[in-house]
C-alpha cells in the first residue's frame, strides 16, 4: 500500500487555512502549523469552519493543528513529504528554516505566498527542494476570527486559481503531483513561466494592496473611485515596466494585457478607456463580494504588520536594479508606513495627491 505524502502547511492564516481545509476535506495527510495559539485552539476543538459565496462551500473540517512551539514534535512523526509555506512573506526564512529538519530526504517546499520569496527559501533548503505555487487573485479568502475562514470571490474550476511550477520552467512528477492534490479544491495548472507568472500576480498585488490598506476601501469601492482607479493603473504600470525592463514574460494582469495596460498608465487615451472599462465592469458583478479586501487592508483592520515593504517595496527595489523608477509606489509604501504606525487615518484622501 502506498502511503500518503505529508503535508505541512506553515502558516496557517486565510490561505493556509483554506488549502489545507480543503486538503485535509479531500482526504489528504494534512497538518496546520500556526503561531496564533487561538487560532490553533479553535480548529482543535470545533474544527475549521469553511465557507463562500455559497451555500454549500459551508463545511467544517477537522485537521490536525500545530502551535509553533509544538512543531519539535515532528521529530518523532513520519517526515514531511511537502511543506507549503504560507506565511507573510517577512516571515519566510525563519518558517523555511523551521521545518527544514522535518522534511523525508525527498521532500520539497511549496511558496504559496504574496511577493516573490522561491530565493529566500531556495537560501536554506536550496533550489532543487524548492517550488513555486502562485494562488491568483480571484482566490480571494478572509480569516475572520478563529478557525473561520470565508471566501470571497466565487469558486471557479474553469479559471486556474492555482498555478505550480518549476524555477526552471520544467514540467516535473512533483508539480504534477500538486496540481493533482490542488485541483479538487478550485481551478488549478501547470506553469513552465514561474517568473513571469509571479511577477504578473505582484503586479497585481502591487496596484490593490497597498491602495486599500491606506484608503480602507473594499475591491469594489476602490475600482469605482475615479481618482483612485487612475493610481491604481499607475502603480500596475510602474510594476509593468520594472517586470519588463528585467526580461520577464508578464502574463495577463486582472484579465488585461500587460502592454495595454503599461499605454492606460503612459498616457494612452484609448488604452486607459478600455482598461478603466474592464476595472468598473466587475464592480457591479458577482465577481466578488462587498466584504472583499485585500489582504494588506485586513492587516490594518487588525492591526498587524502588513507585507508593504514586500509588496510594493519589492517593486521599488528592483525599479532601481532595472534602472527606472516607482515613484508611485514608494510613495504607496511611506503612507501605508504611517497609516500602519498610527498617524494617519485609512482614507482615500490620503493618496489624491500621488
Amino acid at each position: 500500500m502506498v502511503m500518503k505524502k505529508r503535508i505541512a502547511i506553515v502558516g496557517a492564516g486565510a490561505v493556509g487555512s483554506y488549502l489545507g481545509g480543503h486538503l485535509a476535506r479531500t482526504g489528504n495527510d494534512v497538518t496546520l502549523i500556526d503561531p496564533w495559539p487561538e487560532h490553533i485552539e479553535t480548529i482543535r476543538q470545533r474544527g475549521l469552519h469553511l465557507s463562500g459565496m455559497r451555500d454549500e462551500e459551508t463545511c467544517i473540517v477537522s485537521v490536525p493543528t500545530m502551535h509553533l512551539t509544538e512543531v519539535q514534535s515532528l521529530s518523532r512523526q513520519r517526515p514531511i513529504d511537502i511543506a507549503i509555506i504560507s506565511s507573510k512573506s517577512y516571515d519566510t526564512e525563519w518558517c523555511t528554516t523551521l521545518i527544514r529538519p522535518y522534511l523525508s530526504p525527498q521532500g520539497y517546499v511549496v511558496s504559496a505566498q504574496n511577493s516573490i520569496n522561491e530565493e529566500i527559501i531556495a537560501g536554506v533548503v536550496g533550489w532543487g527542494r524548492t517550488v513555486g505555487c502562485i494562488v491568483g487573485n480571484n482566490f480571494a479568502v478572509d480569516l475572520y476570527e478563529p478557525g473561520c475562514v470565508r471566501r470571497t470571490m466565487p469558486r471557479d474550476f474553469e479559471t486556474k486559481s492555482i498555478l505550480v511550477g518549476e524555477v526552471h520552467g520544467r514540467v516535473t512528477p512533483r508539480v504534477k503531483e500538486l496540481h493533482a492534490l490542488f485541483t479538487p479544491i478550485d481551478g488549478s495548472g501547470v506553469t513552465t513561466n514561474l517568473w513571469g507568472v509571479r511577477w504578473s500576480k505582484l503586479c497585481v498585488n502591487g496596484m490593490r494592496n497597498g491602495v486599500s490598506a491606506a484608503t480602507g476601501m473594499s475591491g469594489n469601492e476602490r475600482d469605482a473611485h475615479p481618482v483612485i482607479r487612475r493610481l491604481v493603473i499607475r502603480l500596475g504600470g510602474e510594476a509593468i515596466r520594472t517586470g519588463q525592463s528585467l526580461g520577464l514574460d508578464l502574463e495577463h494582469i486582472t484579465g488585461i494585457e500587460p502592454n495595454l495596460l503599461r499605454s492606460a498608465s503612459e498616457g494612452d487615451a484609448t488604452a486607459l478607456a478600455e482598461v478603466e472599462r474592464h476595472m468598473q465592469k466587475g464592480t457591479g458583478s458577482q465577481a466578488r463580494s462587498n466584504l472583499q479586501r485585500p489582504s494588506m487592508a485586513q492587516d490594518i483592520q487588525k492591526g498587524r504588520r502588513t507585507e508593504i515593504g514586500e509588496i510594493n517595496g519589492f517593486i521599488v527595489r528592483k525599479a532601481k536594479e532595472a534602472g527606472c523608477a516607482a515613484p508611485a509606489h514608494e510613495r504607496i509604501v511611506d503612507i501605508v508606513r504611517k497609516v500602519e504606525r498610527g498617524e494617519v487615518t485609512p482614507r482615500p484622501e490620503l493618496l489624491f495627491e500621488i
